[in-house]
Parts: structure tokens; sequence; C-alpha cells
């Protein structure tokens, strides 16, 4: 079934430069369209003959006959869009009354299963809707089997091709007249069969491949327009009478000796019922909106290639979209005993992925904390380093400052007794050497000293001389710890 009643395509990228391919019979056309600066620019056109069904043989061998064909053309662009023979085509026709879009997409399934005859779930279906001024609303439904489109879709990714779209070439055609607005009747030559396609306003009323219209005998191709026409009118009677009122022009695409000749035949039997018949030689100026290259050629190719570079989407569209690796794997284990394994999972892993998250928030918290902070603790680190690193000079503990006081408050202030050397020991000993210019001073010096708070042990180790000076040495014990 159509993934249209399934769900949306999803969105491409835009390109910039595309292959529109033709398979039409025995013969592949081809054109490398690149866009630039608000132009189209041709890189590279052929065609050539394809001695190969894509539906009969083997992928392999018509995937190398296409690519050496795009390699004789020096073709090396990948993305290509595709236009599928017509006569590949079923379709089947129904009036939409107003409905919800949902029971809308079920009533035209239902429709799809009723007029293809068939499992509906073995087409690749596509609609054109077309809306009357009466209200009316009026659904084409086009379908290919999805066997075929499975077939073309493994030759081309074979031949090393990116498809994007399968659409069909007459419908690209069918605007390259103008942009009247009234409905029309494309008939598009081909290489064995023409297309024929009725439009009514916007949408598509009518899609039919004429068998048996053109007979080839080695080169020379024979037309027979009085079939054609037969073919024509009998088109437009199975129509509706508001549909087929919406027809004003006939218009003719092919080359220009059969075409000519056809347009001939259609005026006789259709210019009298008011439709007016012209040929189609050309595009008309701002055809796609884009400036077209001067030696660009009116062919279905080219319309496939134009209309993808300006993001028209095609009429019908054929190609199922690409499922992802998600859906792949939802496919492949959406059953039984896996599916409550992978649900599992599922939940094991969203708990988990929901730790991690919390987790992340919490350090985000503690990291917008930190930077709110962050310059008065690395204030406070440099100072708690400055102390660190002067600490032993900002001690409680005063113990040399208190050897230094007791001694300075025993040695008298007139300088009769001098200390040159005061050596101070980790034990609390403390050795003082100096001059005294008399004996009685300095035992003045010890007896003071001896007093001393925390002083303890004045011993006096030498003294020599009876003359001024007189050298001295005498220690003693501190054991009271400093004063504060």
């Amino acid at each position: 079934m159509n993934s249209e009643f399934k769900f949306n395509f999803r969105k491409r990228k835009r390109l910039s430069s595309v292959l529109g391919l033709i398979l039409d019979g025995g013969k592949l056309e081809g054109v490398v369209l690149r866009r630039t600066n608000g132009a189209l620019q041709t890189l590279q056109s052929f065609s050539a003959p394809l001695t190969l069904d894509p539906l009969t043989a083997a992928p392999e061998l018509v995937a190398r006959e296409i690519r050496n064909q795009l390699d004789a053309a020096g073709v090396r662009e990948r993305t290509c869009v595709v236009g599928v023979p017509l006569k590949w085509v079923l379709t089947a026709q129904t009036e939409l009354p107003p409905l919800p879009e949902a029971d809308a997409a079920s009533l035209l399934q239902i429709e799809a299963e009723k007029g293809f005859h068939g499992d509906a779930s073995e087409l690749q279906i596509s609609k054109s809707s077309t809306t009357l001024a009466s209200g009316k609303k009026f659904v084409l439904l086009a379908a290919i089997r999805g066997a075929h489109v499975a077939a073309l879709d493994q030759v081309l990714t074979a031949a090393k091709l990116k498809p994007v779209s399968f659409a069909l070439g007459v419908s690209a055609l069918q605007s390259a007249g103008g942009t009247k607005t009234d409905g029309a009747l494309t008939l598009a030559i081909g290489e064995s069969t023409v297309a024929l396609l009725a439009t009514s306003g916007s949408g598509v009323t009518a899609l039919r491949a004429l068998e048996g219209a053109i007979e080839t005998e080695g080169s020379h191709r024979t037309l027979h327009a009085d079939v054609i026409a037969r073919e024509a009118r009998v088109t437009l009677g199975q129509m509706s009478g508001e549909l087929r009122d919406q027809v004003k022009h006939i218009r003719i695409f092919g080359p220009r000796e059969l075409a000519q000749q056809l347009a001939d035949e259609m005026e006789l039997r259709f210019e009298p019922m008011g439709l007016k018949v012209e040929t189609v030689t050309a595009y008309a100026p701002g055809a796609f909106g884009l400036t077209l290259p001067p030696d660009a050629s009116l062919s279905p190719a080219f319309s496939l290639a134009a209309n993808a570079l300006t993001e028209r989407g095609p009429a019908f569209e054929f190609l199922p979209p690409k499922p992802t690796l998600i859906e792949q794997f939802v496919t492949k284990y959406s059953s039984g005993r896996l599916r409550t394994t992978g649900a599992i999972a599922a939940g094991v892993a969203a708990i988990v992925l929901g730790l991690f998250l919390y987790q992340e928030v919490q350090l985000w918290s503690l990291g917008k904390t930190w930077s709110r902070m962050s310059n008065h603790v690395n204030q406070l680190q440099k100072i708690q380093d400055q102390i660190a690193q002067y600490q032993s000079w900002y001690g409680g503990n005063y113990r040399s400052l208190a050897i230094l006081r007791a001694l300075s408050l025993a040695f008298p202030e007139d300088g009769v007794v001098t200390a040159k050397t005061i050596t101070i020991r980790d034990d609390g000993s403390v050795n003082c050497s100096g001059n005294a210019q008399n004996n009685a001073a300095l035992l003045a010096v010890e007896s003071r000293l001896s007093t001393a708070p925390g002083v303890t042990d004045v011993h006096r180790e030498q003294s020599r001389g009876n003359k001024p000076p007189i050298q001295f040495v005498f220690t003693f014990k501190f054991n009271n710890g400093g004063a504060q």
C-alpha cells in the first residue's frame, strides 16, 4: 500500500544537481542538471538503447548495461529522479465525499482494493486530487506493483545510483506548455507508446498508456493518429461531465514530425468540440521559475530533473520512503519474546539515561555554585598560603625573645658589662659570652639573671683576666617556655 496512507515522506535535503532518467520501452534517456545562481545548467544529456528489461532480466546485467551507458556519456552524478514506464501504472478514480482526514484515508484504501482487484498492500499507490468549483472532490489513484518498484530500485542501486523519486515523465511534461489554469488533455509520443494524461485544475483526472498507437519497423516509426484520437475520445467520454467540461486544450509533445501529424488529426476531430489543439516544442518562459539553458530541449528527463531542483513535487510519487535504522529494528524485533525483551531493555536504558541526566543536572548546579564562590575561595587560598609561609614568624611562643629580654634586664645600662655572643639551644640552655669592666658588675649581672622568671642554673663557665676588660662565659637554663 502506498506509504502516503501510512506516514508522511521525510523532508529531503535540497539538491544542487540531479540526473533525470527516463525508461521508455527499449530506450534510456538522461539529462544531468545543476542549479546555480537562479539558473539551470545542462551538464550532460544522452539517449541510448536499453536492450534488457529491468523486470525480467537479471538485475546485475541490467545495472551493468545502465552503468556502461552512463560512463560512455561521462555521467558521474549519482542522485537521480526516474520516470517509470506508464504501462506499469494501474489507475482507479473515485469521488470523495466530505470526510475527516482519517476517514478519507480509509475510504481511499477500500476504493484501492476494489479498483485494483487485488491486495492493495502489494501495490505502491499514489493519488492526485481535483476539487471543482461545485465543491465536489475527485481522486485518481495510480498504482505500481511493489515488485516492479523493488526490482527497479535494486537495478539502480547496483548501477551505483541513488534514486530520490520514481515519477511519471508525462506528468512532468504537462506543465511545460505554460501556466494555464484550464484543464488540458496531454499526449506525449514516446518510443513505443503514447502517454495520455488529463488534468482539471490542479489535479490529474485521467492517465493511460495507449498501446498499439506506434509501430516500429527498423528505424522507421509509424504513428496511428486515428487510434490515438479514438482513445482520447473514449477517455473524455468516461470522465464525468463536470471534469470533462474543464478540459479546454489538447497539448501534444514529441518529435516534431509525429507531433504535427497527430495534431492535424486531433484538430479535425476535436476543434469542432471547442478544444484547442497545440503542439508544444519548447519550454514556456518561467516554466520552472528559473533561467533555462539556451540549449534546453523539451523532454521528460529534463522536466523531471528541473522539477526536482526547484522542489516541485511530482503529481505521482511511487518511491517508498527508506526506513530508518530504528524502524528497521522495530520491524525486525516487534513481536513475541523479543518485543518484551526489547521493552525491558528500553526501560532499563531509560532509567540509566535518567540517572545520567540527574547527574548532569547536579553537576551543572554545583558548577554554577562554584562559579559564584570561586573568586572568594581563591582569595582565601592565597591568604592560607601566606600564613603557612610566615607562620613560624608569628607563632605564640616567644622563648627566644623572652631570653633576650631577661638578659637585657640583667645587664646594666651603662655598658659596664656587655655581651658578645648569645647561643640559645633547643633544650633551653643558653650560653652567653662577653666583657666586664670589673668582677663586681659581673656578679651583679649573674645575680639579677638568677632572679629572672624562668631562669635557673646560672653558672659561670670561665673568666679570664684581673684587669679590665674581664672576659667571661656563663650559662643558664630557661624553663618557662616563653612569655605571651
